[in-house]
């Protein structure tokens, strides 16, 4: 007989949404969550400036801009399995997010637009889960617009991704015309009637088996001839599926649909719930380790500040990697290297927040964190080891901050510090002068706006922002690097993080690669020493 352990792990499904911004990502997160019981009414993303906002979209500048711009957990039941679904920012100056959350997925779900195909955004993402060899599944979105010929669209994931994908459903018209989907595998018609909810509710399906004689009467003798051709053509000419191609990411499990509509939402949900995998192992200093071994095992991939902006409290978000994790307990943290307790536990639906007594493998919690945590923590019963590390970015856009009111300097200082903690931005000084403005990076562009959003809203600080012309962030080891008399020629310069570790900003390539060649004997690093980085940034070409 299994033990609870085992039953709580094969019960659990913890995923990422990815995909190209305005693919539709928000809008089938709230529709999974309105299946899943989670949420009653969907909210409109189409009119949310004058509606209400999308589930997934708590912060206040998320609702006013529209897109999402950090990740958030949302855990729900469905049908015997506790779901928890990461959802993450679609923009690329935000990749940072995404891929220190993919970290905690098992599996992806990629989005693609049917018009649109295959985008940039949503390749750089692919490949990092194709990194991770997690499972895949696509589904392909807006089937209520005109769009790309299914057939189009399956040789561009092969052309363009390198990834062949196996359709389980097929759609049924398309436009105005779309009606619903035929399962392959249980050879059943979903016909979905519309309705004038907009969305905002579950739609009704119409189950009708392949060879029933009703087929004729819900289907036109044009639609019934493209399907009979499509389906004959799949059959004979397209792979045949393989869970275990699909667990090692060399098939991608191909659905169809329409979240704005909730057509073919349901049927997706069913059939991802059951191919996909359960928690898996984790590779750590010690080796794998495996969701049923006994101890508790986790690590921070996330801390969010200001989630309850009256309280102004921090929340590390930690993914339970093994064992069993009980309210009040306490863990070994390796990099601080003592026992820290693990307070105030609780799980999530976006900003709301439900304490729990226990988590099990798969589960992502939130932490009351009082300032002890850091993404990339591994925290662990027992011995200290580690987990392969939480990836972290080289900045590549630079500015001074400065208080416009040098009473709100305290203020500022404590949201820069904050924030840096949470990974949004890395904190920089200039060398010996103490307390000058600070210098604050970011991977992408927008993130600065949203820093100057943040630090005005969240601490009370208006900032200025003074923009460096500076691209490339690289701490440089050797022991013949004196950080003080390191050469200067105006298209760099020399500064320290929060942890007093010497780097060099760099203006563009040239400069950097001049400093190499100049400097055989130092190494330019792009991470501080004491982070690994788990895959790279494959948005980020230069060395």
């Amino acid at each position: 007989m299994a033990s609870e352990l085992e039953r709580e792990v094969a019960r659990r499904r913890t995923f990422a949404i990815i995909s190209h911004p305005d693919a539709g990502k928000t809008t089938l997160t709230e529709k999974l969550l309105l299946y899943g019981g989670a949420i009653h009414l969907a909210g409109s993303v189409k009119a949310r400036r004058a509606r209400r906002h999308a589930t997934s979209d708590w912060m206040e500048l998320e609702k006013e801009r529209g897109i999402s711009v950090t990740s958030s957990v949302l855990q729900f039941p469905y049908a015997g399995h506790a779901v928890n679904l990461l959802d993450t920012p679609g923009h690329q100056d935000f990749s940072e997010d995404t891929y220190r959350t993919l970290t905690a997925a098992d599996s992806a779900v990629m989005l693609i637009d049917a018009a649109k195909g295959v985008e940039p955004q949503t390749k750089k993402l692919f490949q990092v889960c194709r990194m991770r060899q997690i499972p895949i599944f696509t589904f392909v979105n807006k089937l209520d617009r005109y769009g790309r010929e299914p057939l189009s669209l399956m040789d561009e994931l092969e052309q363009v991704l390198g990834i062949r994908a196996f359709p389980m459903n097929w759609p049924i018209g398309s436009g105005p015309e779309f009606r619903g989907v035929y399962d392959r595998r249980a050879k059943v018609l979903h016909l979905f009637e519309g309705d004038q909810s907009h969305g905002e509710r579950e739609v009704k399906e119409h189950l009708v088996p392949a060879g029933s004689v009703e087929l004729r009467k819900v289907l036109s003798e044009r639609e019934l001839q493209r399907l009979q051709e499509d389906i004959e053509l799949l059959d004979v000419g397209g792979d045949e599926f393989s869970r275990e191609k699909c667990d090692r990411a060399l098939i991608t499990p191909l659905f169809f649909g329409s979240a704005m509509t909730n057509f073919g939402v349901r049927p997706f949900l069913d059939a991802f719930l059951t191919l996909a995998p359960p928690p898996l192992e984790r590779l750590s200093t010690k080796g794998p380790v495996r969701p049923a071994d006994t101890r508790f095992s986790g690590f921070v991939f996330k801390i969010q500040a200001n989630m309850d902006p009256a309280h102004r409290d921090r929340v590390a978000f930690l993914r339970v990697v093994s064992g069993r994790y009980v309210k009040g307990m306490s863990a070994y943290n390796t990099r601080l290297g003592k026992e820290v307790r693990l307070a105030k536990p609780s799980q999530f639906l976006a900003a709301e927040r439900t304490a729990i007594e226990d988590a099990w493998p798969g589960d992502v919690i939130g932490l009351f964190d009082p300032g002890q945590y850091r993404i990339g923590d591994t925290l662990a019963e027992g011995a200290g080891f580690e987990f392969e590390g939480v990836p972290r970015f080289s900045p590549e856009h630079f500015a001074v901050v400065r208080a416009k009111d040098p009473l709100r300097r305290k203020q500022m200082e404590k949201g820069l510090e904050q924030l840096s903690e949470e990974g949004t931005v890395q904190i920089f000084h200039q060398l010996g002068m103490g307390m000058k403005d600070p210098i604050v990076g970011v991977v992408g562009a927008l993130q600065l706006e949203v820093l100057q959003y943040r630090v005005q809203h969240e601490y009370g600080a208006d900032i200025l922002l003074d923009r460096l012309p500076y691209s490339h962030a690289r701490w440089v080891v050797g022991p013949s690097f004196d950080p003080k008399s390191f050469d200067w020629e105006g298209n760099r310069q020399t500064v320290e993080d929060r942890d007093g570790k010497p780097l060099v900003l760099f203006r563009d390539d040239w400069a950097l690669d001049h400093a190499k060649e100049k400097h055989p004997e130092l190494q330019f690093l792009s991470a501080a020493p004491q982070l690994r980085l788990v895959f790279p940034d494959p948005s980020r070409q230069s060395p």
